[in-house]
């Protein structure tokens, strides 16, 4: 294993995050110290924004892990809130590479984004329950090319209900 993806959905339900915080850091933990060291994001809202964080103070111990993130175009962040805005500009500072994939949002360059992260990885990290979502038609993609996949939907389902 050399690399790793994150894929999930842009909603998070108040009732999954502190699970699914959990649930990231361990992943990436368990990746890191089985050799994985460069880290894919899509830069969205959601999922993307709560790995590239975590990924973010992971860094803080482990200098060599590497941020890269595949953003679908440049003006991805044009409809998030000013908070939100604030958020992605940080994640884009922090980040070891940034590749954009479309100058301008075109109807394709999610799709573009979600096949460049399934490309880039050997490893796929998701959250994903909605069947007709990028989210996971990227995890099809992955299955498809016999890429390993991890959802964490289930695990989080599961730990927010002991809450």
């Amino acid at each position: 294993m050399k690399s790793c993806s994150f894929t999930g959905h842009r909603f998070i339900p108040k009732t999954h995050e502190k699970a699914l915080e959990s649930l990231l850091n361990r992943a990436i933990d368990y990746l890191y110290n089985e050799g994985i060291r460069d880290f894919y994001c899509g830069g969205a809202l959601g999922f993307d924004t709560m790995a590239a964080k975590q990924l973010i103070l992971k860094r803080m111990k482990n200098r060599d892990i590497k941020l890269i993130l595949l953003l679908p175009c440049k003006n991805q962040d044009l409809k998030f809130s000013e908070i939100e805005k604030q958020m992605y500009s940080y994640i884009l500072s922090s980040a070891d590479e940034i590749v954009v994939l479309s100058e301008e949002y075109t109807p394709t360059c999610m799709k573009k984004r979600n096949k460049a992260l399934v490309d880039a990885c050997d490893v796929l990290v998701s959250y994903a329950f909605k069947k007709n979502s990028g989210a996971s038609q990227t995890i099809r993609m992955a299955i498809e090319q016999g890429k390993t996949v991890y959802n964490l939907y289930s695990k989080c389902k599961a730990l927010s209900m002991n809450n």
